[in-house]
């Protein structure tokens, strides 16, 4: 069996980034970059106020110094003349600077009477002054290629000018729930059968990570059947399979693609939850075959298909942040699998966080993944640890679960 990192770097290997799209603007937020984003303009394109006051010569920007004001300069109406000595205009946060004035005098700093202002606050030179291209100026790259745009990036390509942006496709997630005791939330449940989560579940983290997913119906227990799914996404960017990744009877799933002319990279990773999954590819569509259970489900998803989301989004795979915490629950030794525990978080009585595992960690429990915070992280052979050891964790919501 594999180990997770050998398993996930396996699965990365063969990927390639999609293709790419022009977008406009509004729809640019949460895609990736395929393009650098450069400024087309500079700014600010001039100096300008970043307060507003008064614009004069700081040689006469001394207390008690009387200026008259020569006239006034809203923003978006520069002032045409030139401040000479003794003068003063008059503008606003945002205003161009007039040309002669070099600083800026604020308007709590001033009395103005009539047409004349006093200077009540000495001023320096250069003062309250954003001077062009401050924040960045015409041809200067902004953005690089393999960016996920979050609002920030959005406002900043907006004022460079950019009303479209050229980005990755988001890769289309071909999602097939199969057994014959799957039924969807809503429907008939046959004698012994149970309500499909796992489709609804991946479709929400697809979504999460940047993917479109496309939701098949709950395909049965029967090799034909499969083969007639996995023919109706061919060409999805990846195509995620769960249940039928084991060996028994009436796991076909394996079978099912070999018709398709499936290539078997592995299907088995020393982990738990998650030992049986499939990582091959068909017609040069990646498939990954996850357990059927719906933890394990979820944990194989956040572990192996959200990185593999990245890069097909044009990104490098992102690796599961980790931290340290106290374990507040002693543990057994481990055997050869790595262990990925559902636990909460706590603070101890110093501040310290605290990590319990829940006593049962059977791959069925979904309500028990709902209240969990972190997983806990164990070595295979791990050997046992007492209360209050030091233990990895990785927080649930920095998978996107």
């Amino acid at each position: 069996m594999l180990s997770v990192a050998e398993a996930r770097a396996r699965i990365l290997a063969p990927l390639r980034p999609t293709g790419t799209e022009l977008v406009g603007l509004a729809e640019g937020w949460g895609r990736v970059l395929a393009a650098p984003v450069l400024a087309r303009l500079t700014q600010p394109p001039a100096d300008v106020s970043a307060m507003d006051g008064y614009a004069l010569r700081a040689v006469d920007g001394v207390v008690g110094a009387r200026l008259r004001v020569v006239g006034e300069a809203p923003a978006g109406h520069p002032f045409a003349g030139c401040v000479g000595p003794g003068e003063a205009v008059r503008l606003f946060t945002g205003s161009v600077i007039p040309d002669g004035a070099d600083t800026i005098l604020l308007q709590e700093d001033a009395t103005r009477e009539g047409a004349s202002v006093t200077v009540n606050e000495a001023c320096a030179a250069r003062r309250h002054v954003r001077e062009a291209g401050q924040d960045f100026r015409a041809g200067m790259v902004l953005l690089e290629p393999g960016r996920r745009l979050g609002a920030r990036d959005i406002g900043l390509a907006a004022a460079a000018n950019h009303p479209w942006l050229t980005v990755h496709r988001r890769p289309t997630v071909a999602i097939m729930a199969t057994g014959d005791e799957i039924a969807m939330p809503g429907e008939p449940i046959s004698p012994g059968g149970i309500v499909s989560s796992n489709a609804h579940a991946l479709a929400a983290l697809v979504r999460a990570g940047g993917g479109v997913p496309v939701t098949l119906p709950v395909v049965p227990d029967d090799r034909a059947a499969l083969v007639a799914a996995i023919d109706q996404v061919m060409g999805a960017s990846i195509l995620v399979t769960t249940g039928g990744a084991s060996v028994g009877d009436h796991d076909l799933v394996q079978s099912a693609l070999a018709e398709r002319g499936f290539k078997l990279d592995f299907w088995k990773i020393a982990m738990r939850p998650g030992k049986p999954l499939i990582s091959g590819s068909v017609a040069g569509m990646p498939v990954l075959g996850l357990p059927g259970n719906p933890v394990s489900a979820l944990i194989c998803a956040a572990l192996f298909l959200l990185p593999s989301l990245d890069v097909l989004s044009g990104q490098v795979a992102a690796t599961p942040r980790t931290e340290w915490a106290t374990l507040g629950a002693a543990l057994r030794a481990n055997d050869g699998r790595a262990d990925h525990l559902r636990s909460t978080l706590s603070n101890g009585p110093g501040g310290e966080l605290v990590v319990t595992p829940f006593a049962r960690q059977d791959s069925g429990l979904l309500s028990a993944l709902a209240r969990a915070d972190a997983l806990v992280l164990r070595a295979p052979y791990a050997p046992e640890a007492p209360i209050g050891s030091p233990v990895q964790i990785i927080r649930l919501d920095n998978l996107g679960l």
